[in-house]
C-alpha cells in the first residue's frame, strides 16, 4: 500500500508495520504529506482536512484508543519534516489545532513528537515564533486534575514529564533562535496565573519561571523574569491588610508588638486571615492568600540557595535589588516580600548584606529620589541594621556614623523653618538611628572605639527642631531608657530619662499629614518563610538590655546574648529557643499576659503588624 493510499485511508494509518517505521527517513509519508499541505492552495484539500482531523480529535479518543495515539504519533513526526510547508494562511486550521494541543494530554511518545514539530515550526520561520513559545508556555499551567492530585506518585512523575520537556525545547529554541529571551519574557507575564488564583498552579508557575531564570534564558531575561515574580509576590503580600485589624490600643509600643508565645506568633498554613474571600475555581485546591504566598516565597528562597550553589548569587543579587526597588521599596506596609532580600543578603553577608545597606544608604542620601522613596529607604535600613544578626557590629556602627553625619549636616544647615512637615528626612534619619540602636547598643557601647562615634548624636537630637518630640514615641522611649542606663550622653540633664511616658510624647507634626513608617524587618509571620529568616533574624527577646527591668514596669526581664560572633556563650540554647517563637518580649505579671492573650484572640486573626500606629 503506497504512502498516498495510506493517507486516504485513516484506518491504515497506524497499521503496526507503519508505526514501527514512521521515523523521519521515510520521505513516502513525509512527501505525500507535503502534498496534502501544498494541494490546499488549489482547491484539493481531502487529506488535508483528515490531517487536521487527527490533530484535532478530543483528548478522551486518545485516552480509550491506541490506534489514534499511533496515527497522531505518526503524523507529527511526518509533519516535522514539513514545516516549510506549512503557510499562516492556507493552514490557518492546522496550525490552530496544533497550538491548542496540550502535552498534558499524551503520552511520552506523542509529547516527543509534538515538541519536535514545535521547535522544528519555530526555528524554520520566525513568523511562527511567537506562537511556539507561547503555546510552550501555557504548557507550564497544569490543568484541574494535576492540581487536584499532586500528591499522587503517577500524577507527580507526569508533571516531571511535560515540564521537563518543555524547558528543554524553550532551551533549544533559544539557542537557535538568538532573540527567543526578549521575546518570551513578555509571555511569560502574561501568562501568569490572575491574581485572583488561590490554588497551586501560581506556584508551580512560579516554580517554573524561576527555573528558567537559572539557566540560559536567564542570563538575557532574567531581569524581566525576576521582575515578574517580584510583581505577583508583592501583589499577594499587600492582599493581607494590617487595616483588616483592629488597633484597639493604640499606645501599645511597637517592641511588646512581637507576639508572646501563648498567642503563637507565626502563622501556620490554614490559619484564617483577612484577606477576603477564596478563589471561586470549581476545579478545587484554593488555598487562603497568606498559605500561598509563604509557598512562593519557598520557592524563592530555595531558588536564592541554588544561586549561591552555582556561584551566581552576587549576580541574582543585583537583579533582585532592581526589583525590589521597582516594586517593593515604595509599597506601603509590604510585609513578607521584602524578606527574599534578607534572606539573599543572610547567604552571602560580606557581599550582599553590605551591598544592601550602601545601597539604601545611598537611596536615602540622594537628592535625586523623591522624598517618599527616601524616607522608605532608610526605614528599611534601620530594620535591616536592627535585626541581621550577620552584620558585624562593626558594619552597622559604620552605617549609623554616615547617617549621624548626614543628621549633622542637615542640623548645620538648617534654616529658621521649624515646622514638623519641612524637616521629614532629617527626622526619617534621627527615628532609624535610635531604632537600630535600641536593637545594637550595647554591643556597640561595648567597643570603646565604635562608643566614640556614637558622640555626635546628641547634638542631633538635642537640636532646635526637637526630633525626640516627633518620632515614633515608643522608639524614643526605649532609646532614651538604654540611653540612661548605658550613661551614653555626656549631658544627661539635656534628656528627658525620669519617668518618660509614651503619652507624653506626641508624635506628631503639628498636624500636618504624617508619613506611617514602619520597620520592614520585623518577624516574619509566616511559617515556612520564617525557618529560613530565624536563624539569621535578632529577635527583640534576644535583646541585651542593659537596665534591669525588675526595677521599672513590673518587667520580667530575659536577657538573652545575640549578636556578634564574639559572642558565643549560650548562643545554640539561646538559638533553639528563639527558633520555636516569633519573638519573647518582656513578660509582664501572668494576669497581664492572659488579658493581652484574650484581648488578642478575639481579634479575626492572629497576625498583628509589629508597627507603630502611627507616626514619621
Amino acid at each position: 500500500m503506497g504512502a498516498v493510499e495510506v493517507l486516504n485511508d485513516s484506518s491504515s494509518l497506524y497499521t503496526s508495520d507503519l508505526v514501527d517505521n514512521v521515523d523521519l527517513s521515510d520521505m513516502n509519508l513525509v512527501q505525500t504529506l507535503r502534498k496534502a499541505l501544498t494541494s490546499v492552495q488549489t482547491g484539493d484539500s481531502d487529506l488535508y482536512i483528515e490531517i487536521v482531523e487527527v490533530m484535532s480529535r478530543d483528548v478522551k479518543d486518545f485516552r480509550a484508543d491506541f490506534d489514534a495515539v499511533a496515527q497522531l504519533e505518526t503524523v507529527l513526526k511526518a509533519l516535522s519534516c514539513s514545516v516549510s510547508c506549512i503557510d499562516i494562511v492556507h493552514h490557518y486550521k492546522l496550525l490552530s489545532a496544533l497550538f491548542g494541543m496540550k502535552l498534558w494530554d499524551h503520552n511520552p511518545n506523542v509529547m516527543d513528537a509534538l515538541v519536535n514539530l514545535v521547535i522544528s515550526l519555530a526555528v524554520t520561520s520566525g513568523k511562527y515564533l511567537d506562537s511556539c513559545l507561547n503555546m510552550l508556555i501555557k504548557n507550564f499551567l497544569p490543568p484541574p486534575w494535576v492540581i487536584k492530585n499532586l500528591s499522587n506518585p503517577r500524577i507527580l512523575n507526569k508533571k516531571i514529564e511535560v515540564l521537563s520537556r518543555v524547558h528543554a525545547a524553550l532551551l533549544k529554541i533559544s539557542i537557535l533562535v538568538p532573540l527567543t529571551p526578549s521575546r518570551l519574557v513578555p509571555m511569560l507575564s502574561q501568562n501568569m496565573p490572575k491574581i485572583h488564583r488561590k490554588d497551586l498552579l501560581m506556584v508551580i508557575y512560579v516554580e517554573n519561571l524561576l527555573k528558567l531564570e537559572n539557566s540560559s534564558i536567564g542570563r538575557v531575561g532574567g531581569s524581566m523574569i525576576l521582575n515578574v515574580v517580584m510583581e505577583r509576590l508583592r501583589d499577594l503580600d499587600v492582599e493581607i491588610g494590617w487595616d483588616d485589624i483592629p488597633q484597639d490600643d493604640s499606645n501599645r509600643g511597637m517592641f511588646d508588638m512581637e507576639l508572646e508565645d501563648a498567642v503563637e506568633g507565626t502563622i501556620d498554613e490554614g490559619d484564617e486571615l483577612p484577606v477576603g474571600p477564596l478563589s471561586q475555581d470549581t476545579s478545587g485546591g484554593s488555598i487562603v492568600v497568606s498559605e500561598l504566598l509563604d509557598k512562593l516565597m519557598v520557592k524563592a528562597f530555595e531558588h536564592l540557595e541554588s544561586c549561591q550553589n552555582d556561584g551566581r548569587l552576587d549576580e541574582v543579587f543585583e537583579l533582585l535589588f532592581q526589583s525590589f526597588e521597582n516594586f517593593i521599596l515604595d509599597t506601603y506596609k509590604s510585609k513578607i516580600s521584602q524578606f527574599l532580600m534578607f534572606y539573599a543578603c543572610s547567604l552571602d553577608p560580606e557581599n550582599c548584606g553590605v551591598k544592601f545597606a550602601s545601597k539604601l544608604m545611598d537611596i536615602f542620601l540622594s537628592s535625586r529620589k523623591s522624598p517618599a522613596t527616601r524616607r522608605s529607604a532608610v526605614a528599611y535600613l534601620a530594620s535591616f541594621l536592627a535585626r541581621a544578626k550577620f552584620l558585624p557590629v562593626s558594619f552597622v556602627a559604620s552605617m549609623l556614623k554616615r547617617l549621624m553625619d548626614e543628621c549633622v549636616g542637615y542640623c548645620r544647615n538648617c534654616n529658621g523653618d521649624i515646622r514638623p512637615e519641612a524637616h521629614l528626612i532629617f527626622f526619617s534619619g534621627c527615628q532609624a538611628i535610635m531604632y537600630v540602636l535600641c536593637f545594637r547598643m550595647r554591643s556597640i557601647l561595648d567597643v570603646p572605639r565604635l562608643r566614640s562615634e556614637l558622640t555626635p548624636l546628641e547634638s542631633i537630637l538635642t537640636h532646635k527642631l526637637d526630633p525626640l518630640s516627633v518620632c515614633i514615641p515608643s522608639v524614643v522611649a526605649e532609646f532614651l531608657r538604654q540611653a540612661k542606663a548605658d550613661g551614653l550622653f555626656i549631658v544627661s540633664d539635656s534628656f528627658i530619662f525620669n519617668n518618660l511616658l509614651e503619652s507624653e510624647l506626641s508624635g506628631d507634626f503639628g498636624g500636618c499629614d504624617k508619613l506611617k513608617t514602619f520597620f520592614p524587618f520585623d518577624p516574619c509571620l509566616l511559617k515556612s518563610s520564617n525557618s529560613f529568616i530565624s536563624p539569621s533574624f535578632i529577635y527583640w527577646s534576644m535583646v541585651r538590655a542593659p537596665y534591669d527591668e525588675d526595677e521599672e514596669d513590673d518587667f520580667d526581664a530575659e536577657v538573652i546574648v545575640n549578636g556578634d560572633d564574639d559572642s558565643e556563650e549560650g548562643e545554640d540554647d539561646d538559638n533553639d529557643y528563639a527558633m520555636n517563637k516569633m519573638s519573647i518580649t518582656p513578660k509582664h505579671s501572668f494576669k497581664n499576659q492572659m488579658m493581652e492573650r484574650d484581648r488578642l484572640l478575639r481579634m479575626p486573626s492572629r497576625i498583628r503588624p509589629s508597627t507603630s500606629p502611627e507616626s514619621l
